[in-house]
């Protein structure tokens, strides 16, 4: 925390988390409630967590509240198989709106799921090998990468380095798989001393944002994140990352103490530095964060208030060696790439545009349908983009 802070009242949220470190509170005694239409305000909050947003319809907030809930899908650079996105859709259609939300970090979200639904939905999720863990709350969340499959051999390594890092990153609560695959309440006595090995206790002050570039393309809005690796490459081959760190767009009217923020360029680190570079990188955020003001406490703070050098040294002292001198690279365009294209293996993939980023059937275009067919008869991967918009691999 940062030590100007000490002084001043943690906020709520982090006294929920110090209470209660496996995130649990009453979530699964409220599932099984069948006379229970919400869960309460703090259990609110775990839910995050979990993937999870309780929601009210607004048109009826005159005559009552009815709840509904948001469920957001942690998908690793954004890419699904075949048959994840048949999960996905299959789901869309028989707990949520029949609709599939993008959202601007390659993820997809259920929208108006009931109570009724929210287990249901959830266990098949996770019965399908994928997971809503970490999509939300005071932790790393969904790690970007670029979609397009471009003529680049090792653009394939890049998302190996994202999808590893994504996993290292998530949490070890063991109360996401009690509540969601076993459907059981744990006893939060039996795991009051729960500390996570990177988390620790109370888990961050507030998100935390990652994603991977690689130039010429920033479709990832790298400086946006509060970490980031700009993909090197030397003749022909990934050599390693230069390091971002300190960005966010985020900022609250009035208030000056709330402001957007480029982020840094770093350093460089080669390949095999990549996780324990970025678990260094969330425990600064994790021990220097403002843990008293929710507006105030991303990484982008530290940096901004404590300066880039002070930054790198803390970093390296956690590492226990340094970090090279940046390495060239230039960004040159954004945006996503619609139509046909050429990928490195000599085939092919399609860029197809949507509107807002909703998957939906209309009566004057049947998108929704249209994409499952396309899945369905030849079995392809699905790629999400930042811009809200669908590859076809």
């Amino acid at each position: 925390m940062i030590k100007e802070n000490e002084s001043k009242p943690l906020s709520h949220n982090e006294v929920l988390k110090e209470a209660d470190p496996i995130l649990a509170g009453e979530l699964a005694s409220t599932l099984l409630n069948p006379e229970a239409d919400r869960f309460s305000n703090d259990d609110g909050q775990f839910l995050k967590f979990h993937g999870i947003y309780q929601q009210d319809d607004r048109d009826l907030r005159k005559t009552g509240k009815k709840f509904m809930f948001m469920i957001r899908g942690r998908i690793a650079s954004g890419i699904l198989t075949a048959d994840q996105y048949r999960v996905y859709d299959d789901l869309a259609t028989q707990y949520a709106n029949n609709t599939l939300r993008l959202t601007s970090r390659q993820s997809i979200q259920f929208h108006g799921v009931v109570k009724s639904g929210l287990g249901p939905l959830m266990k098949r999720i996770n019965d399908a090998l994928m997971t809503t863990l970490a999509a939300c709350g005071d932790v790393n969340r969904n790690v970007m990468a670029p979609p397009t499959p471009v003529t680049e051999s090792w653009m394939e390594e890049v998302h190996a380095d994202s999808q590893c890092l994504s996993d290292a990153l998530l949490p070890t609560t063991p109360s996401y798989n009690a509540i969601w695959v076993e459907g059981v309440q744990l006893n939060l006595t039996d795991h009051q001393g729960h500390d996570d090995p990177l988390y620790g206790k109370t888990y961050l002050p507030r998100k935390f944002k990652t994603a991977f570039a690689v130039p010429p393309l920033n479709d990832v809005d790298l400086f946006t994140n509060c970490l980031g690796f700009i993909a090197i490459e030397e003749e022909g081959k990934l050599v390693g990352y230069n390091l971002t760190a300190g960005g966010g767009l985020g900022m609250s009217h009035n208030n000056p103490n709330t402001y957007p923020r480029k982020a840094d360029v770093i350093g460089f680190l080669k390949r095999d530095q990549v996780e324990a570079v970025a678990k260094a990188v969330l425990t600064v955020h994790r021990d220097f964060g403002d843990r008293t003001d929710r507006k105030h406490a991303r990484l982008k703070y530290v940096l901004e208030e404590k300066g880039v050098a002070w930054f790198r040294r803390e970093l390296e002292s956690r590492l226990g060696f340094a970090l090279e001198d940046p390495r060239p690279y230039r960004f040159e365009r954004q945006g996503d790439r619609f139509g046909w294209h050429q990928q490195a293996d000599g085939r092919s993939f399609l860029g197809l545009f949507v509107e807002t980023g909703r998957i939906k059937d209309t009566d004057e275009i049947r998108l929704k349908s249209a994409l499952r067919k396309v899945v369905d008869t030849y079995d392809t991967q699905v790629r999400l983009t930042p811009s809200q918009n669908v590859i076809l691999v």
